[in-house]
């Protein structure tokens, strides 16, 4: 009986939908704060501004873009926050450092947009019964702002999307882009028609965009918060791969958990079918488990099965 512990970087890229078998690369945590920063500070000014061109124009569709962009800031503030988080070092109390706390601001995210949309929703309600006059123009241009400063923000994130964390900032930006290009439609609309109603009905429009593009990060973040399997590992694949490991007769006991929203966890009892041959098949089964962003492995390797059964384990 012997246990054997990894503890090796992971380099799971925790891509949206990613097939095991990808190999993952680890993402500079410096190139990525530095990203968040310059995010946030372009994001900041342009709320201001906004805040101030929808207070000026009497527009309610930009005052809820203002206020959802502010929480996209709050997002990747939060973002930047995990992703120093997800790189702490083990402490005695605890052996993960804060790791999971990354999980943890993921699902706090996800509510917090979740919020924005309901915000957005009762405002565009009110504004069917108590329309107010919007200055068509004034809209189109800070809108028009809107989408460089949303589209090249996504785009940064775009490039980087290495956890649930940075995958929901860009997922945001992108959802404010899509809403800004909306926001356009309405002002022109407005100066042309003088047909106030689009301002709101474009409003709802926008909490459904969101809501969509939140519920999926929404769903991910519960189930990693009660440690679930992550989504882009099949545990039956790895259970099969580890099986067909040279020397191995079976594999029980398998648990898979998300340590932070970028590395996985793995522990199994492995049936061998010569104990000399430990190290070897170890150093395999380790090796295989880390092309498939799995690199905290502890393995439990045992001759026999019927070892488990006298001990229970």
């Amino acid at each position: 009986m012997q246990h054997n512990h990894n503890h090796s970087d992971n380099h799971d890229a925790h891509h949206h939908g990613h097939h095991a078998g990808h190999h993952h690369h680890h993402v500079d945590p410096g190139q990525m704060g530095t990203i968040y920063i310059v995010a946030i500070v372009i994001n900041l000014l342009f709320v201001a501004a906004e805040a101030v061109a929808g207070i000026v124009g009497h527009s309610m569709g930009l005052l809820s873009d203002a206020g959802h962009n502010l929480s996209d800031v709050f997002c990747l503030l939060l973002a930047m926050v995990a992703l120093k988080l997800s790189h702490t070092h083990a402490t005695k109390r605890f052996t993960y450092g804060y790791r999971k706390s990354s999980v943890l601001i993921s699902l706090l995210n996800a509510i917090i947009l979740l919020v924005a949309v309901g915000g957005i929703v009762v405002e565009s309600i009110h504004k069917f019964s108590h329309p107010v006059p919007v200055n068509g123009l004034l809209v189109t241009w800070t809108a028009a702002v809107a989408i460089v400063v949303n589209g090249f923000t996504a785009w940064m994130l775009s490039r980087k999307q290495h956890d649930i964390n940075t995958r929901g900032a860009f997922l945001h930006m992108l959802a404010d882009t899509l809403v800004s290009a909306g926001v356009v439609v309405s002002g022109i609309v407005i100066t042309h028609t003088g047909w106030t109603v689009i301002d709101p009905i474009i409003g709802l429009v926008i909490a459904v965009v969101i809501l969509v593009s939140t519920w999926q990060l929404l769903a991910e973040s519960l189930r990693m918060s009660v440690d679930a399997v992550p989504e882009n590992i099949d545990p039956d694949s790895i259970a099969d791969m580890i099986r067909r490991t040279d020397g191995v007769l079976d594999v029980h006991h398998i648990h898979i958990w998300p340590i932070s929203t970028t590395e996985t966890a793995l522990t199994a009892h492995v049936v061998i079918a010569d104990i000399a041959l430990l190290d070897d098949t170890t150093h395999a089964i380790k090796t295989m488990l880390a092309t498939q962003g799995i690199a905290h492995s502890t393995l439990e390797l045992e001759t026999t099965a019927s070892h488990c059964d006298r001990h229970g384990c």
